[in-house]
């Protein structure tokens, strides 16, 4: 009786792990950018842009898992920096993820290489609090990576937010997903 019990639970955990590890399928961005992305992946439609990435910069593309909790997306602005101001742009940029989020605890902070090319790397884990004084829900816990890079004076962001419940099944597939971008 037991043995079956272990052999079901062995099923269970390998069918998380699977699934937590989708097959990953390249994804024309633009004329510009591919990536690979989870086979699952949908483009999110406009008007779920427009509600949940209320930017005054429109992202060039944003894709969700089928459940709507993970999200990858890639936002493009002018800019008169360089791709070897990337490190000079580190504080800028921390200082603003320290202004937006109510706690960052950081993996990592870093420019690096992906495809020959720079990229300034945060990887970390944000808490968001309701500080409104009339609320008492919990704060929203996710983990993140956000890649910046300059090519032809144009900044680009890429941002992959995961729920922090599914940061150790999503962390890898995320590393990976953001290892494969590819700028022309």
């Amino acid at each position: 009786m037991n043995m079956r019990y272990l052999a079901f639970l062995a099923i269970i955990l390998i069918a998380g792990a699977t699934f937590a590890q989708s097959k990953l399928k390249k994804t024309q961005i633009s004329k510009e950018v591919s990536v690979l992305l989870p086979q699952d992946f949908m483009p999110m439609p406009d008007d779920g842009i427009a509600r949940k990435y209320p930017a005054s910069t429109r992202p060039l593309a944003v894709y969700t898992s089928p459940n709507g909790q993970i999200d990858f997306s890639v936002t493009q602005k002018p800019s008169q920096f360089k791709e070897q101001d990337l490190d000079m742009l580190r504080e800028f940029y921390k200082a603003n993820l320290l202004e937006r989020f109510t706690q960052v605890d950081f993996i990592r902070q870093e420019v690096t290489q992906v495809k020959g090319k720079d990229y300034l790397v945060f990887e970390f884990v944000s808490n968001l609090a309701d500080e409104r004084g009339s609320s008492n829900l919990a704060p929203v816990q996710k983990y993140s990576i956000m890649q910046y890079t300059i090519k032809d004076d144009k900044l680009y962001i890429f941002t992959m937010h995961v729920p922090f419940s599914m940061k150790n099944d999503w962390q890898q597939t995320a590393r990976d997903m953001m290892g494969s971008i590819n700028i022309k």
